[in-house]
């Protein structure tokens, strides 16, 4: 047994004993420590090393598949959310936020008034030259809002009705690791809860037979690693956290029963291991055990119903057509995209998408073509899909990454290649469905494209709308954790009211 295990089992021991089960009286409390292996020492790692576990009692309905809430804070305009997260920053300033005045400045300092002493990254901070360098694609404006895409969206552009393009979302992280943890966490520090284990925590499934929360990583892509803690469950139970589907026979690895055992077989172990599991449940009521037993009954359905909803084989060849040649190659983007849209049918709660390689220090204009190439149509036919099958009005879709990229260059500029460093101070994302207004930008940067000039939109901004939408009220859900109570926007955090329909 490993030893975080044992010294739990040894607290629950104790605290089954002390609660009446079995009488202390007449013991010391030398002789009752010992009792029970090596004390206090024990009892304090055991909550170092398995937190949740050495948490108080799970609150009523925790191990319900409806989640811990009871009721709904607020009408809930979106029941899922499929979040396309672009690991590595996109370029704002050459994809949605036009700005002619670069134009007119290409290769000039940076003004000193712009910057205002700000912190740079290392990367670009000891520079003896910032000059400032324009974007070379053409921009147009659409929709009856008047948003602006780059050519480099022209599938995007066409969906401009449907998006609602916030352009002064910002962040305090600056490097790519604090910044996307951010994102996913609340917090700058590994080891919170992700997004979606709060949604899964608070709300639960809509579908016994597939898990609430679903994570999918383009392949062979590459760029900054992504680690599995930005789709884990932290200090809420293990159960909550993020199911990462992928390309292959085998979605979900370990899922599939060895060679020699069949489903009987397995139905007969997973039934006597329940009783195991519900007998020492009766001894020591440790939460985790029944954690351990509703994954084992997910996992026995899932073996059915993860190769029904994996299998593209069933859609229509104009469905392929419209998101892309690669939707039907398994584990790309476009093939995640669609396979998004089968999730959201079948009620998964949180459908996270990953496409890496947006980092472009150098070699800006080919490497985000290529992006581009990759993302712009598939991303458009998922709303558009959603959209005509009904979906769209209760699903919310997020586009965007972890910051933007500077109006400067990184390093010497010579000719049409450039790169651009991080910049955190503003950059833009886009929502669609689930109670967002379409046909609109929001927030605006300044003529430089540097700062925010109007309607900041911080992260936690970002999440509160975010859970708003579900008919959560951010600062409601929350979880007792080390004696605070956190949540996802940790202590600040305001609905972007401008953005709801």
């Amino acid at each position: 047994m490993p030893i975080e295990n044992d010294m739990q089992t040894q607290e629950n021991d104790m605290n089954t004993r002390c609660a009446g089960h079995e009488s202390t009286l007449g013991m010391s409390r030398r002789d009752l420590l010992s009792q029970f292996g090596i004390g206090l020492g024990a009892i304090a790692l055991s909550d170092m090393f398995n937190p949740v576990a050495a948490n108080a009692a799970p609150e009523e309905g925790e191990l319900d598949d409806q989640g811990v809430m009871e009721s709904l804070h607020l009408p809930a305009k979106a029941k899922r959310v499929i979040f396309l997260f672009q690991a590595g920053g996109p370029s704002q300033l050459d994809l949605f936020d036009h700005k002619p005045l670069l134009k007119e400045k290409h290769g000039t300092q940076l003004p000193e008034e712009i910057r205002k002493g700000q912190r740079l990254t290392a990367m670009s901070g000891n520079q003896s030259s910032i000059p400032l360098v324009s974007s070379p694609f053409k921009f147009t404006q659409h929709g009856g809002g008047g948003a602006w895409f780059s050519e480099l969206l022209p599938h995007s552009a066409k969906i401009a009705d449907d998006l609602c393009v916030v352009k002064s979302v910002y962040t305090e992280a600056i490097n790519h690791g604090p910044a996307v943890t951010f994102v996913q966490t609340g917090s700058q520090f590994p080891g919170r809860p992700s997004m979606g284990a709060w949604l899964s925590y608070g709300l639960g499934s809509d579908n016994d037979n597939l898990p609430a929360f679903v994570v999918m990583v383009t392949k062979d892509k590459g760029g900054q690693p992504l680690l599995s803690r930005l789709w884990g469950s932290g200090f809420l139970p293990s159960r909550h956290q993020g199911v990462q589907f992928r390309s292959g026979k085998d979605p979900v690895l370990y899922l599939n029963n060895p060679d020699g055992i069949d489903a009987a077989g397995r139905r007969d172990m997973l039934d006597a291991l329940r009783e195991l599991h519900e007998m020492r449940l009766a001894e020591s009521a440790d939460p985790l055990i029944e954690t351990r037993i509703a994954q084992y009954e997910l996992a026995y359905r899932m073996q059915m119903s993860i190769p029904e909803a994996t299998d593209l084989s069933d859609e229509p060849a104009h469905i392929f057509e419209e998101y892309g040649e690669d939707s039907k190659n398994p584990g790309t983007f476009a093939a995640n995209c669609l396979l998004a849209r089968r999730l959201a049918e079948r009620g998964v709660k949180f459908i996270q998408l990953y496409h890496q390689g947006w980092d472009q220090h150098g070699g800006l204009p080919g490497a985000i073509r290529n992006q581009c190439k990759e993302t712009d149509q598939a991303s458009a036919a998922l709303v558009r899909d959603l959209k005509r099958r009904g979906l769209l009005e209760d699903t919310l879709v997020i586009w965007g990454g972890e910051f933007g990229r500077t109006n400067y260059c990184q390093g010497k500029l010579a000719g049409d290649n450039f790169g651009r460093d991080h910049h955190p101070r503003c950059y833009s994302m886009w929502m669609a469905g689930g109670g967002i207004r379409g046909g609109m930008s929001y927030g605006e940067t300044d003529p430089y494209g540097y700062n925010i000039a109007e309607n900041p939109v911080h992260i936690h901004d970002l999440q509160a709308t975010i859970l708003h939408q579900l008919g959560i009220d951010h600062e409601r859900l929350t979880f007792k954790y080390q004696g605070r109570r956190f949540r996802l926007t940790d202590v600040h955090g305001q609905v972007v009211e401008d953005v709801l329909a």
